[in-house]
């Protein structure tokens, strides 16, 4: 097809009922796994998620276009089902023809990704197996897995101790692994960044910015971008930033020495738990991509991840902490002049802020260790007398 023919045909098919095409991966079948049968492809119509124009916020950081890509309105409610939607279809394609035997479906997760595989899993008949770190997750994240059916193993390690031990079952037993080591994730993942040039009616955005652990979302976001940019789709790939964490920030740690060394970490504790990884498995997919799009790498520390989603969500929003990962790095880089006023910033909000309420009513609540809360706004308690209400209302607003 020529490029004015491919844009067409998915600007067709955008949120229709046809199946699969209504789906924001599926709508780009032939972009990600063409030859699969459409029976056998598990979907829950993911994606075509919100751009978000984030106006107001984006002038208090001095940026005239920012925008919030919001993945985490997807049915797990985040960017996982992207990816798990192609990995399951392939899986279930592989299980109903034989063409491989295969138990069941497991994967080592901070808590996203198990609750997509479960889901998709569950949606197919197909058993799953999650290992978890215990107590390093929501109870949101633990709550979906478990509710699914999934086989849940909580293990006293980090992320990086459960896909360690993820990796020898699956030498050893016909377990499919469905970590981000599988390129089928990749290319679910990819459709965002083409639907975010469909949004665009695409004109391609001049930085997009990840908040990222593991590393196999960025690498994701450039491929979409740069499959479109060689198809002839658009002219150009939009310049690619990793957000991370302080304390999980190893690619951040190798960036400022010019990526010549890299060295894993132990990841400490992060509000941003989902990215609380030390030792990426996609480091070097990641750095390629980088380097690829004249990229960069900036971190946020905790009280900067907690005080800019609680200024973001006093603009509308609601962030989950990863999103303010990604936020806080945007105000870095436009404060270094990295990101000039009038470029237009997509920011990739990679899950919902509803997953993760326990660090949100810790901020508002002044219980975050070694953090100020800048921006807390507690329930004020009153009696029950309209004069009580009146008293209090006059604290916080002229009448």
């Amino acid at each position: 097809l020529s490029p004015m023919d491919w844009r067409a045909l998915f600007d067709r098919r955008a949120g229709s009922t046809l199946w699969p095409y209504g789906s924001g991966v599926w709508s780009k079948k032939e972009w990600i796994l063409p030859h699969i049968d459409d029976e056998h492809i598990v979907s829950m119509f993911e994606g075509n998620s919100n751009l978000f124009w984030a106006d107001r916020f984006g002038k208090t950081l001095g940026i005239n276009e920012l925008w919030i890509k919001q993945c985490g309105l997807s049915h797990t409610a985040s960017f996982k089902d992207l990816g798990m939607t192609v990995l399951v279809s392939q899986v279930n394609h592989m299980r109903k023809t034989g063409a491989q035997k295969i138990a069941a479906v497991g994967c080592a997760s901070t808590g996203d990704t198990s609750a997509a595989l479960a889901a998709y899993c569950a949606a197919a008949d197909i058993p799953c197996i999650v290992i978890l770190p215990r107590g390093k997750i929501t109870t949101a994240q633990l709550l979906q897995p478990i509710a699914n059916g999934a086989i849940v193993l909580n293990v006293d390690t980090d992320f990086d101790g459960c896909m360690k031990l993820i990796q020898e079952i699956v030498a050893e037993v016909p377990i499919y692994l469905a970590n981000s080591l599988n390129s089928l994730r990749v290319e679910g993942q990819k459709t965002a960044a083409v639907e975010i040039l469909q949004q665009f009616d695409w004109q391609v955005p001049d930085w997009c910015v990840v908040p990222s652990g593991n590393l196999g979302n960025i690498y994701a976001f450039w491929k979409g971008f740069n499959m479109a940019y060689e198809l002839g789709l658009v002219d150009k790939v939009p310049r690619m930033a990793v957000a991370q964490a302080h304390n999980a920030n190893p690619l951040y740690r190798a960036f400022h020495k010019g990526f010549d060394h890299f060295e894993p970490m132990k990841a400490e504790k992060t509000v941003a738990s989902a990215i609380q990884i030390g030792d990426p498995v996609s480091i070097s997919r990641a750095i390629y991509a980088l380097n690829k799009s004249n990229g960069y790498v900036e971190e946020a520390t905790e009280e900067e991840i907690m005080d800019i989603s609680a200024r973001a969500d006093l603009t509308g929003m609601f962030t989950c902490p990863h999103t303010g990962v990604g936020l806080a790095a945007v105000e870095k880089m436009r404060q270094k002049d990295v990101i000039k006023a009038d470029d237009r910033v997509i920011v990739i909000s990679t899950a919902h802020g509803l997953k993760f309420t326990s660090s949100k009513v810790a901020y508002h609540e002044n219980q975050l260790k070694d953090i100020v809360s800048k921006h807390a706004n507690q329930p004020i308690n009153v009696p029950e007398k309209a004069s009580a209400l009146m008293d209090a209302l006059r604290t916080r607003i002229k009448l």
